[in-house]
């Protein structure tokens, strides 16, 4: 039963206070009825006794305390969902962006979720083809799993995002696979950016997309990935199908947390973060994973800006404790022109030793991935010797090790933003610029795949 009040004691920015209220719950959405007959919409941040705290969406300018009237829903933020919603573009609050109908649901579920019990939950343990090289050859992404992108201001991460959306799969099954792609605080340029790319290359049929815009309120951003997470949810363990979340801009995510808690006179954290923005985050995260005995499930790849390109700010730092490792994009590799700029040294998913290997991957993927790593690290370091002390310093090792680590970033690490490369294509890869290292500094690859390889490769 809706409740009523005329009871609205004090407006503050986005903030209202309800007073002489019974039975109100947290997270429960209100209306507000301005004299005109305007409505607005809200959700209460806290119960206190017989006050409630309101966060109205649109804003609270304009609000005449002594003639508003407040009404509680009994209800929170719902999701309609059925399998109609893939395909579609939804605003920040789940209502239809993209000028077609409303959903007819199946059910509504709230936005919230349900924790998955631990016992219940499945080892992530399948390959997920990125096509991207960077990633499936060295920081190989598991079905289950949640591996962030950590980016800075104005690097080409929104290119990578909509390149992963469009060309992730799941190898070896016939099993169904879906994108549930959330951008939160975007400017209308991204939006239209990734709503055109998902159209023009057909990955839109298989995609469900919440668009959130920087203008819009901060609670619709608080709101935004639970209700992608809801939609991966439905597919996943309903539909059964395979759900790759993708969530950017996390940052934006996280700002807006700060923006409510200082509206609510919280005592700040770490950089005036709210205290509790480890909980949040891990609330989103933990999302993420397989069941036992259920054929979906929900891989999760969220995107961050780190500010000031700083891993130690909150937000990065405390979604490394959270997650299985990081995809690191960097400034320098960028300035070389070299896409997707992905350091790989710095890079790690947790996970990858899980997916990989003879029936998932190829037999030599652990192996070469190992020496890949090995040869290129190397070859920095060479590098940096010769900034130092000059050319003439290296010795005739030293000078094929530097040349590898430039190969290695022109050749393995960059590609072209429509190019979908398959594993094998990418293990073939690595097998080619074997050739530029003499056969004895290959110590981390087994004989037997030396001799099946390198041949096959072309050996010198």
């Amino acid at each position: 039963m809706l409740r009523e009040y005329k009871t609205v004691a004090e407006v503050a920015g986005p903030l209202m206070l309800v007073e002489n209220v019974e039975g109100v719950t947290y997270q429960e959405l209100t209306e507000i009825e301005l004299p005109g007959g305007e409505m607005r919409r809200g959700q209460v941040l806290e119960v206190s006794g017989d006050t409630a705290l309101v966060q109205v969406f649109e804003g609270a300018s304009g609000i005449n305390i002594h003639r508003a009237k407040v009404r509680f829903l009994g209800k929170g933020i719902e999701l309609p969902v059925s399998r109609d919603i893939l395909g579609r573009v939804f605003d920040g609050m789940g209502r239809p962006r993209d000028q077609g109908p409303n959903i007819i649901p199946e059910k509504r579920l709230d936005i919230n979720g349900y924790p998955i019990n631990p016992y219940a939950r499945d080892y992530p343990s399948e390959f997920i083809q990125t096509g991207v090289s960077a990633i499936d050859g060295m920081n190989t992404m598991v079905r289950g799993q949640k591996l962030p992108i950590f980016s800075g201001a104005g690097l080409p991460h929104s290119r990578l995002a909509a390149q992963i959306a469009r060309q992730a799969k799941v190898l070896g099954t016939e099993e169904k696979f879906a994108v549930v792609f959330a951008a939160m605080g975007i400017t209308f340029e991204e939006s239209e950016y990734f709503i055109s790319d998902f159209r023009r290359t057909g990955a839109i049929e298989r995609a469900v997309i919440f668009i959130n815009l920087a203008d819009d309120p901060a609670i619709e951003r608080i709101a935004t990935p639970r209700l992608a997470l809801t939609a991966a949810e439905y597919l996943a363990f309903e539909q059964e199908m395979h759900v790759l979340v993708i969530l950017t801009d996390l940052t934006n995510y996280a700002e807006a947390l700060r923006e409510i808690s200082a509206a609510r006179k919280e005592v700040p954290g770490r950089r005036g973060y709210p205290g509790y923005l480890y909980t949040d985050l891990s609330s989103i995260y933990e999302r993420a994973g397989r069941i036992k005995g259920r054929k979906g499930s929900i891989t999760q790849l969220p995107i961050l800006t780190m500010p000031e390109d700083d891993k130690t700010h909150p937000i990065p730092d405390l979604t490394g404790y959270i997650t299985e490792g990081q995809i690191i994009i960097s400034r320098d590799l960028h300035r070389k022109g070299i896409y997707p700029p992905i350091d790989v040294l710095p890079s790690l998913s947790r996970l990858k030793d899980k997916g990989i290997g003879e029936g998932k991957t190829r037999e030599d993927h652990a192996d070469t991935m190992n020496q890949l790593y090995a040869a290129y690290a190397r070859g920095k370091e060479a590098k940096e010797l010769a900034a130092i002390l000059g050319e003439a310093a290296l010795t005739d090792i030293d000078k094929r090790f530097s040349q590898f680590s430039d190969e290695f970033e022109y050749r393995y690490v960059a590609q072209g933003e429509e190019q979908d490369r398959t594993i094998e294509e990418t293990l073939d890869l690595g097998w080619e610029l074997f050739k530029l290292l003499p056969r004895a500094e290959l110590k981390r690859i087994r004989d037997e795949y030396l001799e099946k390889y390198l041949t096959s490769a072309g050996e010198d």
